[in-house]
């Protein structure tokens, strides 16, 4: 069975997760090649892994003829560019959230996408691949919550990773883009709408550092869909409890709620401070599922020649609500989508 050759851009905290998922989770992948800035990152994971390639450079890795495929992880600013790179160098790409910081720069991966309509692209919105989501949407589109016309998502970073975050704040396009993107992704998917009014709001609760960048530690957005849906939106980086990402879809007929009590497995523990469950500390565990599985949809569809579901239109799409709803946040006003 041939395998699928590709090569890892960015080993950070989720880079190196993505690269063992290529190395050791996907039977028809094979990690041939890595890439990332940090020479000591790259030789740890060619020796500990039997990587046989690793570059600094992401313009002489895309040379290498061995490779089919590279999967992108790398800070959101250089995305569009390494897409059309990619692709343009004859290799499939699938490329993390988002598609790009501006509008522009997703214009620039569209008709790069265009130019090779016989590769592969695809983007990685994990939920469309995690279990309980892509359940949920097997539901509504079967009827059973009757016509959908609420979406609430919630989507909380535990404060105890507060310093990573304001570390990368300058690069991070802001909240809306860097973390509320998964909700507008996840809304417009489970709606099957597209969002045409929306009012942001929030602010600096506890961090002050944010303001420096029009930013808020804490945000949030009510949206108004074409098919007259409602949407909610929460994003926020303070949650004292761990990692918590939750969503509700309510339906004429039925609702359904998703992570509605975050944890990390069906264990609960008694003890002298009473009954409780554990929560899920951060996305690489409450997603690591839905991680492996849009590695192995990607896998399929350049084996199987045919194309995601999910678009580079939808790339586009969801970094314009998510600046249209900076935009909000910043003026404190509602605001039309186009």
């Amino acid at each position: 069975m041939k395998k699928i050759k590709m090569g890892m851009v960015g080993l950070g905290r989720l880079g190196i997760q993505h690269a063992e998922n290529i190395a050791f989770r996907v039977p028809q992948a094979e990690l041939t090649a890595v890439c990332a800035l940090e020479e000591d990152k790259i030789n740890e994971v060619q020796e500990n892994w039997g990587v046989p390639y690793g570059y600094t450079e992401y313009d002489e890795m895309i040379q290498n003829e061995e490779l089919d495929a590279v999967f992108l992880c790398s800070p959101s600013s250089l995305h569009c560019d390494q897409i059309e790179k990619a692709l343009d160098a004859g290799l499939h790409v699938l490329s993390e959230k988002p598609l790009g910081t501006t509008v522009e720069e997703c214009k620039v991966a569209e008709k790069a996408v265009e130019k090779h309509p016989d590769l592969v692209f695809m983007l990685a919105f994990m939920r469309r691949y995690d279990p309980s989501y892509v359940y949920a949407k097997k539901m509504i589109d079967e009827g059973k919550v009757g016509k959908p016309f609420l979406y609430r998502g919630y989507s909380q970073d535990p404060e105890s990773a507060i310093d990573g975050t304001l570390e990368y704040l300058a690069h991070s396009g802001g909240e809306f883009i860097d973390m509320a993107v998964h909700d507008i992704d996840a809304a417009r998917w489970l709606l099957d709408s597209e969002p045409k009014q929306a009012w942001a709001i929030g602010g600096c609760y506890a961090y002050p550092q944010f303001a420096e960048y029009d930013d808020g530690d804490n945000v949030s957005a009510l949206m108004k869909f074409e098919n007259d849906a409602m949407g909610f939106l929460f994003a926020g980086r303070t949650a004292p409890h761990g990692y918590n990402v939750e969503t509700e879809i309510i339906g004429t007929e039925g609702i359904l709620r998703i992570g509605s009590v975050p944890q990390k497995n069906l264990v609960e523990i008694l003890d002298q401070d009473g009954v409780r469950k554990e929560c899920s500390q951060d996305f690489l565990e409450r997603f690591d599922q839905a991680y492996v599985d849009e590695l192995q949809e990607f896998v399929d569809c350049i084996i199987e020649d045919r194309k995601p579901d999910i678009t580079v239109y939808d790339g586009t799409k969801n970094t314009k609500i998510a600046y249209d709803l900076t935009g909000s946040f910043q003026e404190n006003k509602l605001i039309d989508i186009e």
